[in-house]
């Protein structure tokens, strides 16, 4: 009989399912998109329904094309767009209102009344997070305060809430596990990372009942069975969960402490190991869960910092600028160059995350010149998204206070081979592209495949990550140093243009 692994990857605009055998090969994999819904300007919905539909669809699509029996599927694992808050019916699991996704600011002028009455140090000191909208806690409180009849059935114990995590668990046992890994309990503002339990202090603060809140499970574990799941036997162990980030960072095999991922998708997230220590960033870096391996053992925590504009930055050139067709012609378009002739983008689009945290930045476009052209604008966007990233690893080195490690990268632009040579130039350090570049599947898959036993413990999972290809430096310290003095000269104009 085959040893499969299935990891169910929930993302923000559509849901994959996907196969992974026990030499870590990915056997085959089908996405299902689902519908977003925006009531109002800076409002993001998702109907959970529409998630779970676009789960089952993916999940049969898989199954007709013969990758995977369903009788050999060992285990489940799964990860998932963070943050995205809902809540639903005990009795019938029925979602009671939309889900408040990761990207929604309805919650803004809360936080900031939060902030104005000096909350902020304290949830910082217990969550590693900021205070922001981003984050679950304020948006359980909305849904809790605009859903009707609902304090009632939470007084009546009939109301569950959640991470999207949470729900396809739910679902996924028949209702018969409400619960959350670590990793995604760290991402909601209500979770005191030391001690890994929802915080009394912070349920107050956000106005959130805990009666709502999931049982915080580990990442990897015999954490439910299936159970009434269309195409599936029960009784398939669902064996891992984590974040999509934390999970990219455990399917990239970075295992020690200053061993790094970048992903880079609409926008960048790094997250890098800092061990079983607890860590507090100094310069705007947020603390949080990697994973947890089994109930008794050790919590891995991480650093992270993220860019809100990366990918999304040659979307606007495609989109608004019309300087290219395809974001796959920004590559020769950039090539086509020798540098960006003195031509700074500082895609600032969404304000600066990491390590800036300025969100009254505004995009620029600097040092242009009558011989400037499409190729230097490509170039300079190139360079961008090199640079933030260069920005954010050079603090988390000074705050681990050990040298980076190669960094690892992941996501779809990392097919850009221009790219990644500008990011191992900026950064200097190597950078190493795996063969499974689909790394939020594979950590899933990874976290299940512990948990069933299919591999014994993380050294065998090392052998398993296989390279693709390394990227050396190959630009001087001094050229480097006047890079990164000309693109701090920038980002400072992209702040005061705010």
């Amino acid at each position: 009989m085959a040893e499969i692994i299935l990891a169910i990857d929930q993302g923000t605009t559509g849901s994959t399912v996907a196969a992974m055998d026990r030499k870590g090969r990915l056997l085959g994999s089908v996405n299902v998109e689902f519908p977003q819904i925006y009531p109002k300007p800076g409002w993001v919905e998702h109907d959970p329904e529409q998630i779970w539909a676009s789960v089952q669809k993916a999940l049969s699509g898989l199954l007709r094309r013969g990758v995977a029996k369903p009788k050999d599927i060992v285990a489940i694992g799964i990860t998932n767009q963070r943050e995205t808050a809902m809540l639903w019916d005990r009795d019938s699991g029925r979602p009671l209102n939309n889900a408040v996704v990761w990207q929604c600011r309805r919650t803004t002028d809360f936080c900031e009344s939060l902030r104005a009455a000096g909350h902020e140090p304290g949830i910082r000191r217990k969550t590693g997070l900021v205070l922001d909208p981003y984050f679950s806690a304020s948006k359980y409180r909305w849904l809790l305060n605009n859903t009707t009849g609902v304090g009632r059935r939470v007084r009546q114990g009939k109301v569950a809430g959640g991470t999207v995590d949470s729900f396809l668990l739910w679902r996924l046992t028949g209702g018969l596990v409400h619960g959350t890994d670590v990793s995604n309990a760290s991402r909601t503002s209500l979770l005191n990372i030391k001690t890994r339990r929802w915080d009394d202090d912070l349920l107050e603060v956000f106005g959130v009942d805990k009666s709502i809140l999931p049982t915080v499970l580990p990442s990897s574990g015999i954490l439910g069975v299936t159970k009434g799941v269309k195409g599936l036997p029960d009784g398939i162990p669902i064996t891992g969960i984590a974040g999509d980030q934390q999970s990219a960072l455990f399917g990239q095999a970075c295992f020690e402490p200053g061993e790094a991922k970048c992903t880079f998708g609409t926008g960048s997230f790094i997250l890098m190991n800092t061990g079983d220590k607890l860590l507090r960033s100094r310069a705007g870096l947020l603390t949080t869960i990697g994973w947890q391996l089994g109930e008794a053992g050790p919590v891995t925590y991480a650093f992270e910092g993220g860019a809100f504009v990366c990918g999304a930055a040659v979307q606007w050139l495609r989109d608004e600028l019309g300087i290219i067709k395809k974001a796959s012609e920004v590559e020769a378009l950039a090539k086509s160059v020798a540098d960006s002739g003195g031509v700074e983008f500082v895609p600032a689009l969404a304000g600066l995350g990491a390590p800036h945290w300025d969100p009254e930045a505004r995009g620029l476009i600097s040092g242009l010149t009558r011989g400037s052209g499409r190729g230097h604008i490509a170039r300079a966007t190139l360079d961008a998204m090199a640079l933030q990233n260069a920005d954010i690893l050079r603090v988390m080195e000074s705050e681990l206070g050990k040298r980076l490690k190669p960094l690892r990268v992941d996501g779809g632009a990392v097919a850009n081979n221009l790219l990644m040579q500008l990011q191992a130039n900026y950064l200097g350090r190597k950078l190493i592209r795996p063969k499974v570049i689909e790394t939020t599947v594979a950590g899933a898959c990874f976290l299940a495949g512990l948990g069933v036993g299919l591999w014994q413990n993380k050294s065998e999972l090392s052998k398993v990550w296989q390279v693709d290809r390394e990227f050396k430096v190959e630009l001087s310290a001094g050229a480097r140093a006047r890079r990164l003095q000309a693109w701090n000269r920038a980002v400072a104009r992209a702040r005061l243009a705010g």
